[in-house]
């Protein structure tokens, strides 16, 4: 499960072109040692918020595909201003860095969707 839900992010990052920075901050802050191995696959647990992060994670990347079947376009939205969140960007909401914020983001997402 737990190399499951990395891969699955650390591919959602490639695909949203995130730096090691956003990636570490949208994993819910682990040290940068910890971050290396999970990247590399050494992977003896993850904390309960971690997975938790990837599932909403995972959630706001399969919404987009939903509603932007054109790959591109669903993985370039999450940095395009947007008026709902103030002009700001749905990865500016995320990188705020509470699992609340990843939470607003596909709760838009979701009510789009419904």
């Amino acid at each position: 499960m737990n190399n499951v839900a990395t891969k699955m992010f650390f591919r959602l990052a490639e695909e949203w072109g995130l730096n090691r920075n956003q990636q570490i901050t949208l994993l819910g802050a682990p040290s940068e040692r910890t971050f290396y191995r999970w990247r590399s696959g050494h992977i003896a647990h993850l904390p309960h918020d971690t997975l938790e992060r990837i599932s909403v994670l995972s959630g706001i990347r399969d919404a987009t595909h939903v509603l932007l079947p054109i790959p591109e376009r669903a993985n370039a939205w999450v940095k395009r201003p947007n008026e709902t969140f103030g002009g700001r960007s749905a990865l500016d909401v995320m990188l705020l860095g509470r699992v609340e914020h990843l939470y607003q983001v596909r709760r838009l997402l979701e009510s789009w969707i419904a």
